[in-house]
């Protein structure tokens, strides 16, 4: 498994900043409000040592009780009122960050299904789990406490020195004197846990890569015996995460007990200041006390200024791997206008040439066609190319060069949807999802109704034993149909086949897991399946395509034998090696 690099992300890079509140445009009213929230947060919290510092040196100074009394009503209001505007603050950030991750989750798991299947091939399913899930997720804290958290900070910030510079700008000077040390810790601890965020990330990637991956091929890790060996890789690939995590817990343990003693140091220069001032009668006891409750609320917001650029930083990280594999081109394009309502289902391929990679010929030069009805066998040795035939009809891969039509009409001009529409295919590895047999025969497809399903499971043979299962229908056949046997599992994907009324059935190695009653089964079903539509088998076993119309033999990408069972056998060549060494095996 390849593993992902770490990649690093700019906090001023507009550009992503930018395609990032596109997605809050539909939220404009809410965002507004928030901002609003955030402003008078940073307006209300500064109030209160002002308020403490009038009322001492104004109230209790001179023993006014009555204006003691009032000023201490006002501060529980403003306290109210600061805790209601702290609450809608908190809630409509959340709230925004969640509806915005929301539209960028459906649009990021939209473009995944419309990505071809080359993509998935060289990328792994847990690198895109990640994206999907923790990348996201770590994306909503940019608008939940990222950018409204600093500009709340900031602006707090600003109203405090206002409020400082007002009382003293002596004081306020000396209660900055250890400013400069603070900021140059802040800046070096943010700079420290961004790499180690991103080294994080980039391990929570790797991680569930890795997992994901030898979950669903756990059967493969047992029966090779390998469980020891991929356990010390998974050690490994845990260690890196568990080192990154360290290093950024390292990172904070170290910056705030740093700031907490500057902050001390700055409350301690204040006192030793300002007592002094208070003595000589320079300065009130009030404006002292006020300055100390200033300077904790200065020194707070320096902090968590450091520790939200880190959460913006790694949200801009994850929002450029998010935004990296959205504008990935690889997919199929849907440019076609034709989307007929019904084919009469006449495929023809004229020169097509194929490479998954480069110039690694797949198929080379395929030229046939079957018409309305007729029955096409493919047939060769692993690898000849047989399965890309399928692919390229469906349009899972593009062709090299060459063309593919059906009804005379080239594939790339039907609609994409349409097109697949009049295709069924039965792959020889069924996949189901963990859900209701009749989920997975619909694929939640509202037109279908239980009547139809029941229809076409009675056609194929499937009925009696769904109706034996608990509920049915309805029974969940969990992931990948793990509470089925291959046969039955078969037989479902027959039904779902069936139920689309196809004009194109495909059959890909459908019937070679399953054992000899069922497959017996199944070739009464398939007869009755491939009845009056053009069907295209592809089988090891040839008994299955004996009575197909026209038979085609690939060896290398290249058809070097056509026709029908009889005739190929008269020619003594490839087709006569497959048929005899089956025989064989039959016999032996």
């Amino acid at each position: 498994m390849e593993k992902e690099k770490t990649i690093s992300g700019n906090i001023l890079d507009l550009q992503i900043l930018r395609r990032l509140f596109v997605f809050a445009k539909p939220y404009q009213k809410q965002f507004y409000l928030v901002v609003f929230l955030t402003i008078a947060l940073a307006v209300l919290t500064p109030l209160r040592p002002w308020i403490i510092q009038y009322t001492i040196d104004n109230d209790v100074a001179i023993g006014n009780y009555n204006g003691l009394v009032f000023w201490v009503i006002v501060l529980i209001v403003l306290l109210v009122a600061q805790a209601i505007v702290q609450y809608f603050h908190t809630y409509m950030s959340g709230w925004l960050g969640q509806y915005i991750i929301k539209d960028i989750r459906v649009k990021l798991f939209n473009h995944l299904q419309n990505l071809r299947l080359r993509f998935f091939d060289k990328t792994p399913i847990g690198r895109l789990v990640t994206r999907s899930v923790s990348d996201i997720e770590t994306l909503s804290e940019v608008f939940s406490t990222g950018i409204a958290g600093i500009i709340a900070d900031i602006l707090q910030l600003l109203v405090i020195l206002v409020f400082m510079f007002a009382l003293s700008w002596q004081l306020t000077l000396v209660s900055l004197a250890l400013l400069p040390i603070l900021l140059f810790a802040t800046y070096v601890f943010k700079e420290k846990v961004k790499v180690s965020f991103n080294e994080v990330r980039t391990a929570v990637s790797n991680l569930n890569a890795f997992v994901q991956e030898h979950i669903t091929g756990m059967n493969i890790v047992q029966i090779f015996n390998a469980e020891k060996r991929e356990l010390e890789k998974f050690k490994e690939i845990n260690r890196e995460h568990r080192k990154a995590n360290i290093k950024g817990v390292f990172y904070y343990a170290t910056y705030f007990p740093v700031a907490e003693i500057i902050q001390a140091g700055g409350i301690g220069l204040i006192v030793w200041y300002g007592a002094g001032s208070v003595i000589q009668e320079q300065l009130t006891l009030g404006v002292l006390i006020a300055f100390i409750m200033y300077i904790q609320m200065f020194f707070r917001p320096i902090r968590m200024i450091a520790d939200r650029f880190n959460t913006l930083q790694m949200g801009i990280v994850a929002s450029n791997r998010i935004l990296d594999l959205m504008d990935s081109k690889e997919y199929i394009e849907d440019n076609g206008s034709h989307h007929p309502e019904d084919i009469e289902g006449t495929v023809k391929f004229e020169n097509v040439w194929f490479a998954y990679n480069d110039e690694d010929w797949v198929l080379k030069d395929i030229n046939f066609e079957v018409q309305k009805g007729e029955a096409l066998a493919l047939v060769g040795a692993t690898g000849a190319g047989k399965s890309s035939v399928i692919n390229l009809l469906t349009r899972f891969y593009e062709i090299n060069k060459g063309t593919i039509a059906i009804d005379e009409t080239n594939i790339r001009e039907f609609e994409l949807g349409n097109l697949r529409n009049h295709i069924a295919v039965v792959l020889q590895d069924v996949f189901l999802f963990s859900d209701t047999i009749y989920n997975n025969i619909t694929l939640r497809n509202p037109d279908i109704t239980l009547e139809k399903v029941k229809e076409a499971a009675e056609l194929v043979g499937a009925k009696s034993f769904i109706e034996r299962l608990p509920g049915g229908f309805d029974y969940n056949v969990m992931e990948r149909g793990a509470t089925l046997s291959v046969g039955q599992r078969q037989l479902i994907s027959f039904v779902r086949a069936m139920v689309y009324d196809p004009k194109i059935i495909v059959l890909d190695e459908a019937t070679s897991s399953v054992d000899t009653e069922t497959e017996e089964l199944i070739q009464e079903a398939i007869q009755k399946l491939m009845k009056g539509r053009t069907s295209i088998v592809i089988a090891h076993r040839l008994s299955t395509i004996q009575n197909a119309d026209k038979i085609l033999v690939l060896d290398k990408g290249e058809i070097v034998e056509e026709g029908t069972h009889e005739t190929l056998l008269e020619l003594d060549g490839f087709y006569t090696q497959l048929h005899q060494m089956q025989y064989k095996e039959v016999v032996s």
